[in-house]
């Protein structure tokens, strides 16, 4: 099986030029997996700080200078050039690693909470799958259900279009959060945003957005894998 560790936490003001880059508790988790720190951040207990994003973050978001920039900011249903909300749609995948970047899921004051996001694993599904997905049209709802046995991550959770056919999995960020908001209050949705043409490639040919409530009280991402080291209990 599969293991995924949240290793860092990129804080952005982007209106005052100021980037905070530090290491999670997750870091050190991962560390007894084989994970090293990154060359650009060489220290788990350092906090890194710059006034542009960092190149490890940078390099993940495409140049506004490339020609087809503009259809690409058009298929993440995005009217701006901003790298962190790209970075957020995207996930900021590269050939060259395996390293996610994923947005912290923020709780508003009624106890909702939303998120956009691309499916899940779409690549590695049936061509029959895939056809289906592509079929699904902008505003309708899928399902959301809990799948107790995936062979490469154990827990799951599955989308299905409105005729119960299998299209792909949420991100394996969110699963633990989402786990307690369906256990507890059962208030999830999902719609699909935006379906990309053929030629897009796969991890970025249909748009979801995730919507719900969590239970009262409950701050998502919030333990202490995802805490700076130098702010949480694996600071002593």
């Amino acid at each position: 099986m599969r293991q995924w560790f949240p290793v860092g936490r990129l804080e952005a003001d982007v209106e005052h030029s100021s980037y905070v880059f530090q290491y999670t508790g997750g870091a050190i988790e991962a560390q007894r997996d084989g994970f090293h720190p990154m060359a650009s951040f060489p220290r788990l207990e350092d906090r890194y700080q710059s006034e542009e994003l960092f190149p490890m973050f940078k390099n993940r978001v495409l140049g506004h200078q490339r020609k087809n920039f503009a259809e690409y900011l058009q298929s993440l249903d995005l009217d701006r050039n901003d790298p962190i909300e790209i970075l957020a749609i995207t996930g900021g995948e590269r050939q060259t690693d395996s390293f996610e970047v994923f947005p912290k899921i923020e709780r508003q004051p009624d106890n909702s909470f939303s998120c956009r996001f691309f499916l899940h694993g779409l690549r590695h599904m049936t061509d029959a799958a895939q056809a289906r997905a592509t079929t699904l049209q902008t505003g309708e709802s899928l399902g959301v259900s809990v799948e107790l046995t995936n062979p490469k991550t154990g827990l799951a959770i599955q989308l299905t279009s409105e005729d119960y056919a299998f299209v792909g999995w949420t991100p394996r960020y969110l699963v633990g959060d989402l786990l307690q908001a369906i256990a507890q209050t059962q208030r999830i949705g999902a719609k699909v945003v935006r379906v990309n043409a053929q030629d897009v490639p796969a991890n970025r040919r249909v748009l979801v957005e995730l919507t719900g409530y969590l239970p009262e009280g409950f701050e998502p991402m919030a333990s202490e894998l995802f805490l700076p080291i130098v702010s949480s209990a694996f600071r002593h």
